[in-house]
C-alpha cells in the first residue's frame, strides 16, 4: 500500500472566487477560423448585444489591399445589396464595394455553471464564472437584402409595365373575414412555433457597445476585475472552526426519519386526510369525486357529529338537484380557462352541454344520447363522459339516471326543493336562448309504457283486498263525511261494527275469463297536474291574502320589483321572472317567496308599482313568445329625466324600431331645443338597446 511519502506536495496554490464580472464575461469562440489566425490586430467597426438572448454581433473591417482581395466580386456584392442609389444613408457598404463582414453569435453551451475563466498571478489562482459560451460565425445577412432588392426591382418592373396603358385603377371585390376566437390549444401551438419566437427575438432591443482593444488602457483597467478583491486582506488558509465542529460538518448526525404516509394514486381519496379539510372543502372534494350522491349517504361520508343544515348549504354551493339526488355542478368539474381531455373543447361550451344534460334528467329518469348530441353540438367523446358521470346504459332503452328518486329528501326538504326548481327554470330559460330551442323541445317526452304482466286474483282474494282498503279509508271518509253534512258540530255516531256493514258488490266469476286485474293502470285520484298544482298554489294564496303572511309576501315582492326596474327601468315579463328566479335561488331557504308567486300576482303588483305596460307593435313574423311580448316599464322613477323616458316609451307604443334622429328629434321638440347629447345618451342606455343602426326597446331586440 503505497504511503504518504511515494506522493509529496509540491506546492500549495491559493484559490480565489472573483465575483466582480460574474455577470458580464462572455467566452468568444471562433471555430471557423484557427488558432493562430486571430482577430486582435482586425479593425473592429462596431459591436452590439442582446443581453437577454445572448447574441452578439461584431462588425470588423475587410483588408481590401488585399493580394487575396477580389475587388470586382466586391463591387458586385455591393451592386447587389445597395442597388445603384447614391444615398449612402441607408446604404451598407458607402464604399461602394465589400469592405466589412459581420460575426453573428450562437450559444455553444446554454448551462455555463461548470465553467470559469481563471488567472494565475504570484501563486494564486483567481477564477471567474462564466455568464455565456459564444461561438462567432459570420453572418450572410447581406445576401438577404439582395434578394429583397432584386425582388422589388422585378416588382416595379412588372408594376410599370402594366399600368402604361391604364388611365385608372381597376375596382377589385374585398373579402372581408373575421378570425375566429383562439382556443387555448391554437394559443399554445402559436406560442410553440419558429413565427413567435423569431418575432420575441426581434422586440428585445440592441445594445451598442464600444470596442477596446487587448492593449488598450480600458482593457486593462477591466482586466484587474478578474482578479478577487479580497485577496490578501483576510487570512483564509487558517481553519475557524473547532476540531469538533469540523468534524460534525464533515459528519453530520444522524437524524430520525419522520414517519411520511404514502401518497395515494391521484384517483383514491383518503377518508382520513379529508376530515382534517374544511367542512365546504370535504363537500366539494366529495362531489368531485363520486359526481351524484344521495344526501343520506354524504351524511354518512362525512361521519357522525355533522351538522345536516350546514351540510346542506355547502352543497348547494357545489352542486343541484336532480331526481332527489345531488348532481355536481359543471363548473365544478370544468373550471374557466381549462378545456376538454379528448377534444380540446372550451370549459364554457362543456358546462353548458353538461347543464343541458343534467337538466334533461329532471324531467325523466331516461335520456337518449342521439337526441342530447343532436342539440348540444358536441364530440361523442364528451358526451359520452357527460352521461358517464350521471347514468348507466340500457339496451335499446338509453341511458338511464344512476340513483333511484330521493323521496325521503324531497319530502323532508321541500323548501330546498323549491329553490332547486327556480335555478333549474333560470337554467332552462338560458338553455333556450343559446340552443335557439322552442317550447316543444324543452317540453318532457312521454315513454311508452312497459306492458306489465296482469295477474289473475281469485274472487275471494279481491274481496278481502277491498275490505282492507275500506278499512284503512273509514277513517278519512268519516272526517271527510263530517265536514260536509250540515251541523258538524254535533258528534257524529260511530262504532266498531260500522265497517262491516260496508257491502263489497260480489259476481261469480267464470272459469274462461279471468278478472281484469291490470296492476300497471294508476288511479286518477290523489295525482295533480301541473295545471291542477297551479291552480291550487293560487287559490292558496288567495286564501292567504286577508292575513299577515300575504301582506309580507306582498311588501317582500314589491320591494325586489321596484328595486329591479329602478335598476333596468324596462323590463320584458319573461326577463323580470328570469331575475325573479335569480332572486329566489339567493334567499336562505324557508324564505317567505318560496310559498309560490303566479304569473298573475306578478304582473298585477308590477302594476302597482308605478309601471306601464308598453304594447309595442311587433311585427308579424316576429318570433317572441308571449311572455316576451309582454313589456313593462318604470313611468316615474323621481328623477329629471322622468318626461324624457315617458316620450321614448311613447315613441316606441307606435314603433317597434326607431332611428336615433327620430327620437332626438322628437325629444327636442316636447322637451327643448336645450337637450344636450349626453342626456340623450343616458335616456337610450337607460330604456333601448341598438343593433344594426336602429334602437329596441329593451327586452324586444331581435335575438
Amino acid at each position: 500500500m503505497a504511503t504518504e511519502d511515494d506522493d509529496p506536495i509540491i506546492q500549495e496554490i491559493d484559490v480565489h472566487l472573483a465575483t466582480s464580472l460574474a455577470e458580464k464575461l462572455y467566452l468568444f469562440q471562433y471555430p471557423v477560423r484557427p488558432a493562430t489566425m486571430k482577430y486582435n490586430d482586425v479593425t473592429h467597426l462596431s459591436a452590439r448585444i442582446k443581453p437577454k438572448q445572448q447574441k452578439v454581433e461584431v462588425e470588423m473591417a475587410i483588408d481590401t489591399l488585399s493580394p487575396n482581395y477580389c475587388r470586382s466580386k466586391g463591387e458586385q456584392i455591393a451592386l447587389n445589396v445597395d442597388g445603384t442609389s447614391t444615398d449612402d444613408s441607408g446604404s451598407t457598404y458607402t464604399t461602394k464595394h465589400m469592405d466589412k463582414q459581420v460575426f453573428s453569435s450562437i450559444q455553444s453551451v446554454v448551462n455555463t455553471s461548470r465553467f470559469a475563466a481563471a488567472i494565475y498571478r504570484k501563486g494564486e489562482l483567481h477564477v471567474t464564472p462564466l455568464h455565456g459560451m459564444l461561438q462567432m460565425r459570420p453572418s450572410f445577412s447581406y445576401l438577404d437584402k439582395a434578394d429583397a432588392k432584386h425582388r422589388e426591382r422585378e416588382a416595379a418592373n412588372e408594376a410599370g409595365d402594366s399600368s402604361q396603358d391604364e388611365a385608372e385603377d381597376d375596382v377589385k371585390q374585398i373579402t372581408v373575414r373575421f378570425s375566429r376566437p383562439e382556443s387555448e390549444q391554437a394559443r399554445q401551438r402559436r406560442i410553440q412555433s419558429y413565427e413567435f419566437l423569431q418575432k420575441k427575438q426581434a422586440e428585445e432591443p440592441w445594445h451598442y457597445l464600444h470596442y477596446c482593444g487587448v492593449k488598450d488602457s480600458r482593457s486593462e483597467h477591466e482586466r484587474q476585475y478578474l482578479f478577487s478583491q479580497l485577496a490578501g486582506m483576510v487570512e483564509t488558509s487558517e481553519l475557524t472552526k473547532s476540531p469538533s465542529e469540523y468534524l460534525s460538518m464533515l459528519m453530520p448526525p444522524v437524524e430520525e426519519e419522520e414517519l411520511k404516509v404514502p401518497l395515494a394514486p391521484s384517483n383514491v381519496l383518503s377518508m382520513t386526510q379529508l376530515r382534517t379539510l374544511p367542512l365546504a372543502d370535504q363537500v366539494r372534494t366529495l362531489m368531485k369525486n363520486v359526481k351524484v350522491v344521495q344526501f343520506a349517504n354524504l351524511m354518512g361520508l362525512l361521519g357522525s357529529g355533522v351538522d345536516p343544515t350546514a351540510v346542506l348549504r355547502c352543497i348547494q354551493q357545489v352542486a343541484m338537484l336532480v331526481q332527489g339526488c345531488w348532481l355536481v355542478k359543471s363548473d365544478v368539474l370544468y373550471p374557466k380557462d381549462t378545456c376538454s381531455p379528448h377534444s380540446g373543447v372550451a370549459a364554457e361550451v362543456l358546462c353548458r352541454g353538461r347543464d343541458f344534460v343534467m337538466w334533461k334528467f329532471t324531467q325523466d329518469l331516461w335520456v337518449i344520447r342521439k337526441e342530447v348530441a343532436a342539440v348540444i353540438k358536441l364530440p361523442p367523446e364528451d358526451v359520452k363522459d357527460f352521461l358517464e358521470q350521471m347514468a348507466v346504459p340500457r339496451v335499446n332503452k338509453g341511458w338511464e339516471f344512476l340513483l333511484p328518486h330521493d323521496s325521503k329528501f324531497v319530502k323532508k326538504h321541500p323548501d330546498v326543493v323549491q329553490r332547486q326548481h327556480m335555478l333549474w327554470m333560470g337554467i332552462q330559460a338560458k338553455l333556450e336562448k343559446v340552443y335557439s330551442l322552442s317550447k316543444e323541445d324543452m317540453m318532457p317526452k312521454k315513454r311508452d309504457p312497459q306492458p306489465a304482466v296482469p295477474v289473475v286474483l281469485s274472487g275471494e282474494r279481491r274481496v278481502s283486498v277491498a275490505k282492507e282498503r275500506a278499512r284503512e279509508n273509514h277513517a278519512s271518509l268519516e272526517n271527510d263525511h263530517r265536514r260536509r253534512r250540515p251541523g258538524a258540530g254535533a258528534e257524529p255516531q260511530t262504532s266498531g261494527n260500522s265497517l262491516l256493514a260496508i257491502k263489497i258488490k260480489e259476481e261469480p266469476l267464470s272459469e274462461d275469463e279471468p278478472m281484469d286485474t291490470w296492476l300497471g293502470r294508476r288511479a286518477a285520484n290523489g295525482i295533480h297536474s301541473d295545471e291542477s298544482s297551479r291552480d291550487s298554489v293560487d287559490e292558496r294564496l288567495a286564501a292567504r291574502s286577508q292575513g299577515d303572511q300575504a301582506k309580507q309576501v306582498s311588501a317582500e315582492l314589491r320591494a325586489f320589483i321596484f328595486g329591479t326596474l329602478r335598476k333596468h327601468y324596462v323590463l320584458s315579463l319573461s326577463e323580470l321572472k328570469r331575475l325573479f328566479n335569480l332572486h329566489l335561488a339567493s334567499l336562505p331557504p324557508g324564505h317567505i317567496l318560496f310559498s309560490g308567486i303566479s304569473d298573475r300576482m306578478l304582473q298585477e303588483i308590477v302594476l302597482d308599482c308605478g309601471c306601464k305596460q308598453i304594447l309595442v307593435p311587433f311585427p308579424p313574423q316576429t318570433t317572441a313568445s308571449a311572455d316576451e311580448q309582454k313589456i313593462f316599464a318604470l313611468w316615474e322613477a323621481g328623477d329629471a329625466f322622468d318626461q324624457h323616458r315617458q316620450i321614448l316609451l311613447e315613441i316606441f307604443s307606435k314603433n317597434y324600431r326607431v332611428r336615433r334622429n327620430v327620437i332626438q328629434s322628437k325629444l327636442c321638440q316636447d322637451v327643448g331645443d336645450n337637450l344636450s347629447k349626453p342626456d340623450v345618451d343616458k335616456v337610450l342606455k337607460d330604456c333601448c338597446a341598438s343593433h344594426g343602426g336602429m334602437w329596441y326597446l329593451k327586452g324586444t331586440l331581435p335575438s
